[in-house]
């Protein structure tokens, strides 16, 4: 009974934008080239603003992504101290993350996209395209992207946060209770010609069960420099340094004791030239460096230690012409990864993508876009991947959709070359690829937002870590194909409009729902690690509100269904009361104290409380 009425809840729910749907329409996608309104956009897209961020009982960056639907969100620690990210059924690695269209793909593992180095006070929305986006993004978003946009000061501002929680459990080893706790703190400065924002962000927590202790700290600095009408400089650095318990987060149960500690650094430099109201050239630099210290037994660090250290470095020029009917779209990017490792090796190799795209507007009512990103890698040559969509809106609300795309994802360095007990690389491996075609129907009216939309993926190549039996390590291999049929529906409803209520009181309702049929073709009866792991039901519903301009009451509902894996059910609220410049809030998080697991067999945290303060003000 409770699996059919959570599922009923994200048919009938509504995905909530802080703002009305009109506006939503008008929101700006950041993509590299050509940038198009929401309302103008033929894909499945999903975006959180600020203000909806600002509502949920979430920690970190990472942890925001739980609540995006189609996005399967998979941590093995607390407040996201190591989590993967899949979309649609995918792998970790199929999916491409990015801050200010800025690739966070690490050559070594997956593992470490989600180790991201930005507070949640500098986030301003969050995209995710689902779908292959070569066309959009290049290499490795086989599934899909997700775009965090940080955001532009556009006054002075100081914001703090500190918060602290924990689930009022005891560790039995050390008669401490379990808790965590953090800070964060923001300033931002808005000139005329310039602004500059500066956050930093510390967690840290004993953990919820042996060896899962954590300690965090982000730093973020972004800055604008506007030199004319014509000409502007964007500049971006972030560095983060986690430091963890990884009791059975990559081979449990042996690695009870183990340690890791990744840092991460991005620094990027884009200069931006509009000559006139129709061109513009965006030359780009950037740099990601990542350094990931993994100790096997904590007791004892030479029995198993490993150090990972990548380097990577793009440089991109991106452009866009905008003519009386279109856009057309040009870009290309050489992207260097180099890694130097204990266990992988020294590594080097690189790729040359070249961008080329085309968005027509026939009028009001239609527009189609289609494009090619063809990529030369230095030991795979030469790929092309296509891509076409187009809109309807047959009548002034509703809108017909379709498109279709390709993708590619490159074997990591951990695919290729690993050497462990449990994990053996394989040097064989091909990229894999993925065909996409999705079509849609979608209503946007004043107070209720609806679409539907259903997709086919054809995944060939695939590479899953699988083994012949129980006994044997795992070890990736390209022999499997998947084949997946999926729907998604979302509609939005605001229900303090509906019934006329005044400003001081706003109600929304929030849901969405993802089914997915995944076939999985293999020539043998090999065990797979990854592939039969994909959610089947997906549904997430929510209420917010504010009231009085002062009171929020927030709750969200999760119902995941895990193919060949138990199915749960979390709900999360958050009750917060704004007093002048400060917000105090409370979160419960896992209400129903819900037994479950996301990665693996490591089960995640019960009930869990948490109480906070915000403070913001302008100067």
């Amino acid at each position: 009974m409770q699996k059919h009425l959570i599922i009923g809840l994200g048919l009938v729910g509504s995905s909530l934008s802080s703002f009305a749907q009109q506006a939503l329409d008008t929101v700006i996608i950041h993509e590299n080239r050509i940038q198009a309104s929401f309302g103008k956009q033929n894909r499945n897209m999903q975006v959180m603003d600020r203000k909806q961020i600002a509502t949920l009982p979430v920690k970190s960056t990472a942890e925001l992504l739980s609540y995006v639907a189609g996005a399967d969100f998979r941590q093995r620690g607390p407040n996201g101290t190591q989590a993967d990210i899949s979309i649609d059924g995918s792998t970790f690695d199929q999916v491409l993350v990015l801050v200010n269209g800025v690739k966070m793909s690490d050559p070594q593992t997956g593992h470490h996209m989600m180790n991201l180095p930005i507070p949640i006070s500098a986030i301003e929305q969050i995209e995710v395209l689902r779908g292959p986006a070569a066309m959009v993004y290049g290499v490795n978003a086989l599934a899909g992207a997700i775009n965090i946009v940080t955001r532009i000061p556009q006054q002075n501002e100081v914001s703090a946060q500190v918060y602290a929680g924990s689930n009022l459990q005891t560790d039995t080893a050390s008669g401490d209770t379990y808790y965590g706790w953090g800070a964060q703190a923001s300033a931002s400065f808005a000139g005329k010609q310039q602004s500059h924002i500066l956050s930093v962000a510390h967690d840290e927590g004993n953990g919820y069960r042996y060896n899962t202790a954590y300690k965090a700290t982000r730093l973020f600095y972004q800055n604008r420099i506007v030199l004319n009408s014509k000409n502007s400089i964007d500049a971006m650095g972030a560095y983060i340094h986690n430091d963890f318990g990884a009791n059975g987060y990559y081979a449990a149960p042996v690695d009870a004791n183990s340690t890791e500690t990744v840092q991460t650094a991005i620094g990027s430099i884009a200069y931006t030239l509009k000559p006139n109201n129709k061109l513009m050239i965006r030359p780009r630099v950037s740099y990601r460096y990542n350094n990931d210290d993994y100790i096997f037994v904590r007791q004892n660090p030479s029995l198993y230690h490993n150090i990972h250290e990548t380097n990577v470095a793009t440089g991109e020029v991106q452009s866009s012409y905008t003519m009386r009917k279109g856009t057309v779209g040009m870009g290309v990017e050489y992207r260097n990864e180099d890694i130097n490792s204990t266990n992988l090796g020294k590594r080097n190799r690189n790729n040359t993508g070249i961008y080329a795209e085309y968005k027509h507007y026939f009028n009001d009512k239609l527009n189609a876009g289609l494009g090619v990103y063809a990529n030369y890698n230095s030991v795979y040559g030469w790929q092309a991947f296509p891509g076409l969509d187009a809109g309807y809106r047959f009548l002034p609300k509703w809108k017909v959709f379709a498109n279709a795309s390709m993708g590619q994802r490159l074997p990591t360095y951990t695919d290729l070359y690993y050497k462990g007990p449990t994990n053996i690389g394989n040097a064989s491996l091909q990229p894999e690829h993925a065909k996409y075609a999705e079509g849609g129907l979608q209503y946007n009216g004043s107070i209720l937002f609806a679409r539907a939309a259903y997709f086919y993926k054809n995944n060939t190549d695939f590479i899953d870590w699988v083994r012949a039996t129980t006994l044997d390590p795992w070890q990736p291999q390209n022999f499997q194909s998947v084949n997946t049929n999926g729907i998604s529906g979302q509609v939005t409803y605001q229900l303090s409009k509906h019934l006329a209520l005044s400003d001081k009181y706003v109600i929304n309702l929030q849901g969405n729902y993802t089914y997915l049929s995944p076939v999985i073709e293999t020539p043998n009866n090999a065990i797979s690690k990854y592939a039969t792991e994909a959610l089947r039901h997906q549904a997430i519903a929510s209420v917010r509100s504010m009231l009085w301009n002062k009171l929020q009451l927030n709750a969200n509902v999760r119902y995941l269904y895990r193919i060949n894996a138990n199915d749960y059910t979390l709900v999360d609220a958050r009750v917060a009361y704004r007093i002048k410049q400060f917000n105090i809030y409370a979160d419960v998080n896992n209400i129903l104290d819900t037994k479950y697991r996301e990665a693996s067999v490591i089960q995640l945290p019960g009930r869990w409380y948490t109480v906070g303060v915000q403070f913001n003000t302008t100067y």
